[in-house]
């Protein structure tokens, strides 16, 4: 290859998007919820549009999940032999209770006569509940090219966000896998609160980095003024206040993984000395010689780095993605809300030392049935907040639960601010933390803004307007006497400084070294 192509930082990446997109489509029809919780997930396929129609009761068809070559059918007492039938055609799709059969609801409303959906509301996913017991989505979605031929994890064998019997995730978690094989670097593409530092974790776990450091780095919250000696480093006496030699991230990542984390965030005056980094992998500290790194670049955003306006430098962002990797919003893949609900439910009873509350099949048809209306309303919720906001449901579902349920309130406030939200649509989230429960999870992340609105399902934004309603603030609003004496007492530590002011460590570092520099800048001024 000619030196000129190869110095080109302007040509596309590699990857664009792993997983293709192909034209045929097929019918999905999803468990949402069964009083056996392991079989969330398992779904029937149907491909092209049969004049014959489907019909959808306790023995029949047969549910399977993705990879696994044995499936069963519905079978539970409550459902009738012969419940609905399913008729597609070109214009979308008929449902229709049948005679005597057990009550059936598709999207919000009880039914007893035949209903018609359209193309657009198939694509979309109809929500459908059978007796008090079982939820399903049925969706049109695009054919599978290439599932994985290994069965499926469980709902009870996965751990993580990554979950998910859709053929959305199954190929996101292909894609994972060539990706961090490749060693190249790479851009995660998506939506606030979808994942993506989640796959960044993912591709570092399973590569041959693995055994070296994974070192994330918000670069939203860096200063423009100091981003060379927090990413690169400084020797001593290179300015005033130097008083020994500082790592910084580039270095602090040999041998492992640096996560660039809302890279779109980038400040203008880093993003020539970020690009000559990545291109040369040489850093040089402040005051010091240059030095090679040995580092993978895993950078995400949820920014429009592409449109014309923006301030992102095109050069750096092909360099940040030789390879690129889109998450998608969880309206993209709602099949997986199941799944990931029963995910994050197990999850929060084990951060809570709470028991299990995931009902059993054996369990009183009335706890079934309050169980199935959960699941049902959350189906039917948009989660604009994506898989955090689910979390953070799941969560405060948890914290409030009475005897191993939702609780009244929190459940009507998720049945009546939820319920019947088309997923096509926005709407507020359906728990809202208080002021105590959000100021003890601020603590539980050391005050770290960004982490704690993550777990919280909200946006950075709204935390920072919530701070002073919880008689908390930014490091930045410290008075520096306070601030010195704050330091005084922790011996100069700045971790425990931060804590015992109730502030983030990284920003009280990102402040000290601002300060650092400005006086250096005054004393040579003088």
């Amino acid at each position: 290859m000619p030196e000129d192509i190869r110095a080109d930082t302007t040509l596309p990446s590699v990857f664009a998007q792993l997983t293709p997109s192909p034209a045929r489509r097929v019918r999905a029809l999803t468990l949402v919820f069964h009083p056996d919780v392991a079989r969330i997930g398992e779904r029937v396929l149907w491909q092209g549009v049969s004049r014959k129609a489907a019909v959808l009761g306790r023995q029949s068809p047969v549910f399977t999940r993705p990879g696994s070559a044995s499936g069963a059918p519905l079978a539970d007492p409550y459902i009738s032999r012969q419940a609905l039938r399913i008729q597609f055609h070109k214009e979308g799709v008929t449902l229709t209770p049948l005679p005597g059969a057990c009550r059936c609801r598709f999207n919000g409303e009880w039914a007893q006569e035949a209903r018609e959906f359209s193309a657009a509301d198939l694509r979309r996913g109809i929500v459908l509940q059978l007796a008090h017991s079982v939820v399903l989505l049925l969706r049109e979605l695009p054919a599978s090219a290439g599932a994985s031929s290994s069965p499926a994890a469980s709902v009870a064998d996965t751990d993580d966000e990554l979950c998910g019997s859709s053929d959305y995730m199954q190929g996101l978690r292909r894609d994972i896998a060539r990706v961090a094989a490749c060693g190249l670097d790479v851009l995660i593409r998506g939506e606030t609160g979808s994942g993506k530092e989640l796959v960044a974790r993912a591709l570092h776990a399973q590569s041959e980095r693995a055994v070296g450091p994974l070192v994330p780095v918000n670069m939203a919250a860096i200063p423009a003024g100091v981003a060379a000696a927090v990413l690169f480093g400084s020797a001593r006496g290179a300015f005033t206040g130097a008083e020994r030699n500082s790592v910084g991230y580039f270095q602090q990542a040999e041998g492992g993984s640096l996560f660039l984390d809302e890279v779109g965030d980038t400040p203008e005056e880093v993003q020539p000395q970020l690009l000559r980094a990545l291109q040369e992998r040489e850093v040089q500290p402040v005051g010091g010689p240059l030095r090679k790194v040995d580092v993978r670049i895993i950078s995400a955003t949820d920014a429009a780095l592409d449109e014309p306006d923006s301030r992102f430098r095109s050069a750096l962002r092909h360099r940040l993605a030789s390879a690129e990797i889109r998450v998608a919003p969880l309206r993209e893949h709602p099949e997986d809300i199941g799944e990931l609900l029963c995910l994050f439910l197990q999850r929060a009873c084990a951060e809570t030392g709470s028991i299990s509350m995931l009902p059993t099949s054996s369990e009183d048809p009335l706890r079934i049935a309050r169980w199935a209306e959960l699941f049902y309303h959350c189906q039917r919720h948009a989660w604009p907040g994506n898989v955090r906001e689910l979390s953070n449901c799941a969560r405060q579902l948890v914290l409030h639960a009475e005897d191993g349920l939702p609780p009244a309130l929190v459940w009507q406030e998720v049945a009546e601010g939820v319920a019947d939200t088309p997923a096509a649509e926005p709407a507020s989230a359906p728990v809202e933390l208080g002021d105590e429960a959000l100021r003890a999870l601020l603590k539980q992340e050391r005050y770290e803004v960004s982490a704690a609105a993550r777990r919280a399902g909200m946006s950075r934004q709204a935390l920072y307007r919530r701070l002073p309603s919880l008689g908390l603030r930014l490091a930045a609003q410290v008075p520096d006497v306070e601030l010195d004496e704050a330091l005084a007492r922790a011996g100069q530590d700045v971790t425990a400084a931060a804590r015992a002011l109730r502030v983030s460590a990284i920003a009280l570092r990102s402040r000290l070294a601002h300060r650092t520099v400005a006086r250096a800048g005054m004393d040579s001024a003088d």
